[in-house]
């Protein structure tokens, strides 16, 4: 069983519905979750980044650059444990200021000399990971993809809601 990062993109009004009702951002999530399959590829409301979250955390956090788009920011206050403690949010202004210190970041130049060898020195999750010779090439797929997800959600001025399960 390996831990997964999950993101819902949530409207302004929706994020603070959040916020103001407990236990409303997963009976939201339940609502999106039967919507999905009706939605086009550049309309998905949910991105996961597998079990990839960590390692780009670490790729960030080494570089000195914000984490919260993996991580989000503040609990999801009154709501319980999704899986791997309770959800986090990241605020539609939090979002697009720390896609700004982004800026067009790519995975390349994110991950300049790092090995998968620093990966598993460091303990980055999940360990057994880095031995694979195609783990680099795996975090940069998931990063071209939670770009593309990160960059939709700020051009719509949504919040995320992250968790882990």
């Amino acid at each position: 069983m390996s831990i997964v990062g999950s993101y819902l993109r949530l409207s302004p009004a929706e994020f603070a519905r959040a916020l103001e009702e407990p236990g409303r951002a997963r009976e939201f999530k339940q609502e999106q979750a039967a919507l999905e399959h009706r939605r086009g590829p550049s309309e998905l409301r949910f991105h996961d980044t597998e079990k990839a979250w960590a390692g780009l955390a670490h790729l960030l956090a080494r570089r000195g650059l914000p984490t919260c788009v993996i991580d989000g920011e503040d609990e999801l206050p009154g709501d319980e444990d999704w899986g791997y403690g309770p959800p986090r949010l990241l605020a539609p202004d939090r979002l697009a200021a720390a896609l700004g210190e982004l800026g067009e970041l790519p995975f390349d130049a994110l991950a300049d000399g790092v090995t998968p060898a620093e990966l598993a020195a460091a303990e980055v999750y999940p360990a057994r990971m880095w031995d694979d010779p195609f783990a680099l090439e795996y975090l940069a797929a998931h990063w071209t993809d939670l770009r593309r997800y990160l960059d939709r959600a700020a051009r719509y001025r949504h919040g995320l809601l992250i968790w882990y399960s």
